[in-house]
Order: structure tokens, then sequence, then C-alpha cells
């Protein structure tokens, strides 16, 4: 299975980020969307049999009061937690193997103690300096591995396109 895993998009999905989604059999937000229209594009981009999971993030306001504070699921085998803010993980995560969590801005990958902690960084518009990046979990056989996906900006600010 391959997942599409971002955050922090900021009311802008990018033509990159678009095309890792519809290459993906299933797609995780970590929040921070800032408009329905971007929930919708997620969805245009998915796959139509992919589960797409969504929390909401600090910035998501009104308009994503029906968006969940956190999930809990689980896809091929592999027990799932998804927060926007890390801070506010609960102390026991109970069998949860993969963490995901957004806010940052910050791509993060850690393998602690039998769990994955990632965070993606952010995908949307250029905040903080950061580097625009999301990522791809692949799960196989039991066995997950992370692919960082960095999305290159010209010095005018055009965008350019991510290598094949």
């Amino acid at each position: 299975m391959k997942i599409a895993v971002l955050s922090d998009t900021h009311g802008l999905l990018r033509p990159e980020a678009a095309k890792v989604i519809s290459e993906c059999d299933a797609v995780i937000h970590g929040g921070d969307i800032n408009s329905q229209k971007i929930v919708d594009e997620i969805r245009a981009a998915a796959k139509e049999s992919a589960p797409i999971y969504i929390v909401r993030g600090n910035n998501d306001k009104e308009w994503a009061e029906y968006l969940p504070h956190h999930l809990e699921f689980t896809l091929e085998g592999q027990n799932f937690y998804l927060i926007h803010n890390k801070k506010e993980l609960p102390d026991e995560l109970g069998d949860r193997q993969i963490i995901i969590f957004g806010h940052s801005h910050r791509y993060f990958e850690e393998r602690k103690e039998g769990r994955l902690w990632l965070n993606p960084g952010s995908c949307g518009k250029r905040r903080f300096g950061q580097d625009i990046t999301l990522a791809v979990l692949r799960i196989e056989d039991g066995a997950c591995s992370v692919e960082r996906i960095d999305i290159e900006q010209e010095a005018d600010g055009r965008k350019a396109t991510i290598p094949e």
C-alpha cells in the first residue's frame, strides 16, 4: 500500500502534491488545511477508492468543525494515530505503531521504541523559510518505509516540478 502523507497546506494544494496523491492508495492530512476547497481538491486528486484521513489543525476554524481533533485507524495491519500538534498527543499511545502529526512545518522522521514518528512538513504556502515537503509511506508485508518528497521552489517563486 502506498500512502500520501501531507500537512499544513494552508489553502494551497500544489500540483506536485496533487500528483503524488493521485498515485497513492490512501491519503493522510495532518491539519491546517484552511478551507473546504482544499479538502475537495484532495478528494478530486485521490483515487476513487482511496480512503482519506484528515484532522483539524489550529488554523482550521468554523468551516472545519466537522473534522476530528485526532484519528486512530488501521491500514495494512499498521495502527495509526493522527493529530495536528504533537504536543497534544495522549500520554498512552497503546498499540499505535505510526504516529503522524504536523504543525511545525518541519519534516521529521524517527523510529523510536517500535514506533514510526512522522511529520511530513508543509507542502502548501512556504512559511518560516522551511522546505516544502510531503511524504509517501509504503506498507508491504508488515514493514513500512518512508520517502521524503521535496518540492523545489525556483528563486523567482515559480513552481518547479519534483523529479520523477
